[in-house]
């Protein structure tokens, strides 16, 4: 049912529908449970805007040099996600959570997650870093404080931003670590910070064509 969901679903995108609408009526038809909806909606896409994803992603080496304005929450909670076992590397190659998510709070093991994604910066050694945090997030100031912490610990040339709105920001750079559409269609480069960081630690995500069965 859920390979039927999901031709159903890439016939109509590529037909120029809009992922709302035509999700909708795809899981309306095929009765998908919440999670199922979640998955089509997190990681199905139209073909144009594959080959638009697959023009802008850089390759690690690529990263070297250049600014990168990081979208602080959106890399953590998926990385974290890679680390639970509820991320998928989705049709347009960049790897997004599963999970549901509020807010985000920091816990036990943030400083070690985000000690992960400094890491794997100082390895990947770009010009600069900026980091974007929502300051309306509980616990925001922590996480901010916390990562300065650890960038300056391994010398990651690098600033960190509280701000309204980081998907604002980040549209204002070449360069960007996200998954959220809205900023990548926006910006001429993306990188998979949370995928990268998560192979470092021996981690593969599971892909899109390996949860319906290999029957794409």
């Amino acid at each position: 049912m859920l390979v039927e969901a999901y031709r159903d679903l890439k016939y109509l995108l590529n037909r120029g529908y809009r992922k709302s609408v035509a999700l909708n009526f795809v899981a309306n038809h095929y009765l998908l449970s919440r999670e199922e909806r979640h998955l089509l909606a997190r990681c199905v896409f139209p073909d144009s805007w594959i080959e638009e994803v697959k023009r802008k992603l850089l390759r690690p080496r690529e990263v070297r040099g250049r600014v990168l304005a990081i979208d602080g929450f959106n890399v953590l909670i998926t990385l974290e996600s890679l680390l639970e076992g509820r991320a998928i590397l989705c049709e347009d190659l960049l790897v997004r959570d599963l999970a549901y998510r509020g807010k985000y709070r920091p816990h036990s093991e943030t400083e070690r997650n985000l000690a992960l994604i400094v890491s794997a910066l100082a390895e990947l050694s770009p010009q600069k870093t900026v980091f974007f945090y929502g300051k309306n997030n509980p616990g925001s100031g922590v996480v901010k404080a916390i990562t300065e912490r650890l960038l300056e610990e391994l010398e990651v040339p690098a600033e960190v931003h509280l701000v309204k709105s980081p998907d604002y920001e980040l549209k204002a750079f070449e360069s960007v670590a996200t998954a959220d559409v809205g900023v990548i269609e926006k910006v001429n480069h993306v990188f998979d910070l949370a995928r990268y960081a998560g192979e470092k630690a021996q981690l593969r995500p599971i892909s899109l064509k390996e949860i319906l069965g290999g029957k794409l």
